[in-house]
């Protein structure tokens, strides 16, 4: 079959040339060789086989007790939980005095920088990176500065059993190292996809010590999927209008900037950007920007009132140059938060305080964001490319050479909000909502419960039109689309009303007038990305318990067209208009029963959380903690 042949864009003809020194190994599940001539002294697991491997828990857990056991008032490793496995969780923290209670190091404003490794476990070069650079730290002293006043923290394996789940085929996309560990955890739940849900026992261990240590600052490493470039490092940090005015002003012109003249001086190429193409089998259609819904790590930053950074090596360069790239960018965000350390805790002090008024903000609380459209031009480093039809697919195919190129792309910068409310004082929850109210509590919301029953009438949604994904996301048929490739998914609408409604002692109060306002708002607004609405756990309120039998809907039919014109006309336009419907008994019916109130006794679509508007409405002595 001939190839249909595609133009570059801008008259760029590129390499043909078959990309067997990157393919062949990728396809063997190998790396490209690498020389072990400058293997240093004291070399971690992954340095002393030349990059070739990576170790395993067990091999990474004891390298991490030899460099404590050595230097134990400066390291010290503290398990913060269980996997479902059974593995335990650790963090190694790193102080330069023996400090390690974060109580004492928040009094004494020194910022905590936490580094979460092997969400996905396949991508492990975080882990390795922070092994040496721990070694640098504390043994060979190269690197003891960037312990002055910062205090680095990192979990070195996060998904520690999908770390375990370990072959040479787990990851199609990525060179090397030999063996590598797989992207779901032991229930194969990607945790990157669990902040807020918090379905899994790892998530629920993180939020616990994520609150015990309060980090400053938050890092996730990653390697990348997509595309071919230059690029070794890239990275991503939110700035969008969900985020405090102040730290994303900071973000885009401080730390993004230091970090990307840090990685470039020492011997990497980054993009302050995630590389994200609008089409990737068209590059010159340029790159989108990047939103981040509290389902990943980094948008929950946000909730957490937290600057958070997404670090994705490249996939297809050798194991050793991702490694170091993600030394150097670590490395480089330490050096910033030591220099920057009063303004970035002034900065979470503020974001803090801002959290605990939301419920007396005027106006609209945004949601959900959307890449705004605009785009500034942007000097992508890439490789040249051919675009042709693959008679293997049927579409098109990219095929990258290895030959550089510098072109301008358009890059997407800023946002449109999609979704938005206005904020209640507080949230009450039915006491019947367990699992709504456990996630919650999760996250160490502050709840109230209330000690009676309580009626009053307040705000609230009545929702309708939802459709739900299939095949399963995360083990849920959320009422979004997933990933792109999953669907159909639709949230319909949540229309606000006004109603009196009576809630069981029992009931949970949240009140946004605390630190993790945000976190109460994006799990009980239904309209919100990630939503207990949008992720199932109000799934059953959709569900029609009562039905009226046909020969009782007729007579109830006839009463009803004999009381109201108007209603018999509107169901006989229906009829000449809709052949569907009217050609569907069951429908002719329905039609009559929806708009009865037996109908209405069923409350489909009522959302039970209430919105409570004055803290009057709630008075504290039918409240208890």
């Amino acid at each position: 079959m001939r190839l249909l042949q595609l133009a570059l864009f801008g008259g760029i003809v590129g390499c043909v040339a078959p990309l067997m020194a990157q393919v062949d190994p990728l396809l063997a599940g190998t790396p490209r060789p690498v020389s072990c001539a400058d293997v240093p002294p004291n070399p971690t697991p992954a340095e002393a086989t030349c990059y070739r491997t990576t170790p395993t828990y067990d091999e990474t857990m004891a390298y991490l007790r030899k460099v404590a056991a050595g230097a134990p008032k400066q390291v010290k490793i503290e398990g913060f939980g269980k996997t479902g496995e059974g593995r335990e969780l650790d963090v190694v923290v790193v102080s330069k005095d023996g400090v390690f209670d974060p109580d004492a190091l928040h009094r004494a404003k020194r910022p905590i920088v936490l580094v979460q490794n092997s969400i996905h476990a396949g991508e492990m070069d975080g882990k390795d990176a922070c092994l040496a650079l721990l070694r640098d730290m504390v043994v060979t002293k190269s690197k003891a500065g960037l312990l002055d006043r910062a205090v680095f923290v990192f979990i070195p394996i996060y998904n520690a059993d999908g770390h375990e789940r370990r072959s040479a085929y787990n990851r199609i996309n990525q060179v090397g190292p030999e063996e590598m560990g797989w992207r779901g955890n032991g229930t194969n739940l990607n945790l990157n996809r669990d902040y807020l849900k918090a379905d899994t026992p790892e998530a629920r261990a993180f939020l616990a010590m994520f609150h015990h240590w309060l980090p400053d600052f938050f890092v996730d490493d990653h390697v990348t999927d997509g595309a071919d470039f230059q690029y070794d490092v890239t990275f991503n940090m939110d700035d969008g209008p969900n985020v405090p005015v102040a730290t994303a002003a900071w973000v885009d012109k401080v730390a993004t900037p230091a970090l990307e003249q840090y990685v470039n001086a020492h011997g990497h190429l980054v993009a302050p950007t995630y590389i994200n193409f609008l089409n990737d089998t068209n590059p010159a259609e340029g790159l989108a920007c990047n939103e981040d819904p509290p389902r990943f790590s980094t948008g929950y930053m946000i909730l957490e009132n937290r600057p958070g950074m997404l670090v994705e090596l490249h996939m297809l360069k050798d194991y050793r140059t991702r490694v170091t790239g993600n030394y150097e960018i670590l490395a480089g965000l330490m050096e910033l938060v030591n220099k920057d350390a009063d303004k970035l805790i002034a900065l979470n002090a503020a974001a803090d305080t801002e959290a605990t008024q939301l419920g007396a903000l005027k106006g609209a609380y945004p949601l959900e964001l959307r890449c705004s459209g605009q785009t500034t031009p942007f000097l992508f480093h890439g490789y040249k490319y051919k675009r042709s039809l693959s008679e293997v697919s049927g579409g098109i195919r990219v095929n990258y050479s290895h030959e550089p190129v510098d072109m301008t792309l358009p890059l997407q910068m800023g946002y449109k909000i999609t979704a938005e409310a206005t904020l209640p004082v507080a949230y009450i929850i039915p006491a019947q909502w367990v699992k709504v109210i456990d996630v919650l509590t999760a996250h160490q919301v502050a709840i109230e419960r209330t000690t009676a029953p309580w009626t009053a009438e307040l705000e609230s949604y009545q929702c309708s039109g939802m459709t739900w994904q299939d095949p399963p996301f995360e083990g849920r048929h959320p009422t979004f689309n997933g990933e792109a490739w999953r669907g159909p998914g639709k949230f319909g609408t949540c229309a606000l009303v006004k109603e009196t409604r009576t809630y069981p002692a029992g009931s949970a109060v949240v009140r946004l007038n605390q630190r993790l306002s945000k976190v109460a708002v994006a799990w009980l607004e239904p309209s919100a990305p990630d939503s207990a609405m949008q992720w199932g756990f109000f799934d059953s309120i959709f569900e029609q318990k009562e039905y009226g039998e046909a020969y009782v809907v007729e007579r109830l039919a006839r009463e009803m067209m004999a009381k109201d014109p108007q209603l018999q006309a509107e169901f006989e336009k229906r009829i000449a208009t809709d052949p569907v419907f009217a050609a569907n008994p069951a429908s002719r019916l329905e039609f009559f029963y929806e708009r009865s109130p037996w109908y209405k006794a069923n409350r489909v679509g009522q959302y039970p959380v209430g919105r409570v508007g004055t803290a009057d409405w709630l008075p504290l002595s039918h409240l208890a903690r």
